[in-house]
């Protein structure tokens, strides 16, 4: 596998949910060596394999237990090795003026990682991102494009190996 250049869209084709899990578990490790928080947005259709590859994420930062979908919560936190970690779900969110209420400028102020499912849903009060993460189907599995969007962004995906 070769390193990546973070210039260029890393893109990847993973058939069945548990490369998924493992591709997450590997940009874990990317996100580990990163001294600095990072947003990451995660855009696809429903049932495209956000939650799934946020799972490995999660999973690969060091957290033990069930991940669950903050769909109905808005935001799921988890205190990991690495710091605060924040997974949002915008998909039911009806206003964008509801991350106000929540407190969502201080989720990530105080966050290492955020990683933010149906960004759009959120309007303008979600800022620019270090990394994309856009998920579609494609043949039987998934395609997975990641494009840095920031400096950390960059640095983040030349650790990652595809």
């Amino acid at each position: 596998m070769a390193t990546a250049n973070a210039d260029i869209p890393l893109a990847a084709t993973l058939d069945g949910e548990q490369k998924m899990v493992d591709f997450g578990s590997q940009l874990a490790r990317a996100i580990s060596k990163i001294d600095a928080p990072l947003l990451i947005l995660l855009n696809g259709d429903l049932g495209a394999g956000k939650t799934t590859i946020s799972r490995g994420i999660l999973q690969g930062l060091g957290h033990l237990g069930a991940v669950k979908s903050p769909t109905y919560t808005l935001v799921e936190p988890y205190d990991l090795g690495i710091g605060k970690v924040f997974h949002f779900d915008l998909y039911r969110l009806t206003d964008s003026e509801e991350l106000e209420h929540i407190g969502f400028t201080d989720y990530l102020s105080e966050a290492k990682l955020c990683m933010i499912e149906w960004p759009e849903n959120g309007d303008s009060y979600i800022p620019q991102s270090d990394i994309e993460i856009n998920i579609s189907l494609f043949e039987s599995g998934r395609k997975v494009v990641l494009n840095a969007q920031s400096e950390r962004g960059k640095q983040c995906l030349i650790q990652l190996k595809l």
